[in-house]
């Protein structure tokens, strides 16, 4: 157990759940899709009653501005997202979910619950509560040293 590195296990988990998602019947039933479009899909679906804005969906997936930029760029060519302006100010394009996109947010919701339902299989939930009570202490040191190195 000491050998192992909680760095390298974090990021051999989040290649398995993007490995999941890509290769997904999602994927079969969307052309060019993939999960982290189905994520961001989501968050835009929940949020369809407020303006969204790109600055807020890199605060919601913690990711800087070019990373969200080349996603949505890629999201609006493959007809799932597009930016709109507002009234209030020229400046601000606000994201909105294309009809293609809200087709396909059933299917990426019963994705996203099987992965759930896959991933936490045979785990209780105190072990559950343990986890994300683990995982919310290293995203809070991560966050201290980012911002200590700001």
């Amino acid at each position: 157990m000491k050998d192992r590195k909680l760095g390298f296990e974090l990021h051999r988990a989040s290649r398995m759940v993007k490995r999941y998602m890509d290769g997904d019947a999602t994927r079969l039933y969307v052309e060019k899709m993939t999960g982290t479009h189905g994520w961001a899909v989501g968050y835009f679906y929940n949020n369809r009653h407020k303006d969204v804005f790109q600055k807020d969906f890199e605060q919601e997936f913690e990711i800087r501005r070019s990373t969200a930029s080349n996603i949505l760029s890629l999201m609006e060519k493959n007809g799932l997202i597009k930016r709109e302006s507002v009234p209030y100010d020229a400046r601000l394009k606000k994201i909105t979910l294309t009809n293609k996109a809200l087709e396909v947010q059933s299917v990426v919701n019963k994705s996203f619950d099987r992965l759930e339902s896959t991933m936490k299989k045979d785990i209780s939930e105190e072990e559950l509560t343990v986890f994300f009570s683990v995982l919310d202490k290293v995203c809070g040191n991560l966050e201290r040293n980012d911002s200590d190195n700001d």
